[in-house]
């Protein structure tokens, strides 16, 4: 199945929540080798990310990204993906194959610029109400993700650039749901990201 090859880049707007999950629950969903961060008593970091690309993308699809831990290597900082969907099956098999991530493919429904919905056939996965950003600001970031592919642990860099704004959201994800156990509430930060162009480099080996 043809893809791109590394790095890809990308183009569009996203919506991420940050939720602080608890750290027994996300355990098992996290090779023992890395570490889990707490930032609070008994606490990680996760987050939800839904996100779509369009012209000018190496491929375009909407995303959902299931970030379950901050998590530590050798002193190396990443976040760790537990579940990962997208509408394009060129999507699926290089994530897959370039970055050993679990991607499986999802329907998405955008609604009006508020509302996204994701689902596998009849199960619903997740839904995101959200606001428009009245205030925004141009920021660039890094940030590295661990991945395992057949025995070998990768890490790779990701960089964005985009007009990121606050607001406030409403998540909903049924008890179906394949991430339900990892125990996202609601979300206590929100950001919106407008005029984005997000590069993802291919992956090292650690081991």
């Amino acid at each position: 199945m043809p893809y791109p090859q590394a790095p890809w880049t990308l183009h569009g707007y996203a919506i991420q929540t940050l939720h602080l999950v608890n750290i027994d629950q996300v355990r098992p969903l996290i090779p023992l080798e890395l570490e889990i961060i707490s930032v609070w008593p008994g606490k990680t970091l996760g987050s939800v990310y839904i996100s779509n690309y369009g012209s000018g993308s190496v491929l375009e699809y909407s995303e959902l990204i299931i970030a379950s831990a901050l998590v530590s290597y050798q002193k190396k900082i990443g976040t760790w993906i537990s579940h990962i969907y997208v509408d394009n099956a060129d999507s699926v098999a290089g994530g897959r194959e370039i970055w050993g991530l679990p991607k499986e493919v999802a329907e998405f429904t955008w609604e009006q610029g508020k509302d996204v919905t994701v689902h596998q056939g009849n199960r619903k996965l997740c839904s995101l109400n959200y606001n428009q950003q009245n205030f925004a600001w141009r920021q660039r970031l890094k940030v590295s993700t661990f991945s395992v592919k057949g025995a070998d642990l990768l890490i790779f860099p990701a960089e964005f650039e985009s007009l990121l704004g606050l607001i406030a959201s409403k998540l909903e994800i049924p008890a179906e749901s394949p991430f339900s156990a990892i125990g996202l509430s609601q979300p206590w930060l929100t950001v919106r990201c407008e005029q984005m162009s997000l590069q993802v480099d291919a992956p090292k080996v650690e081991w």
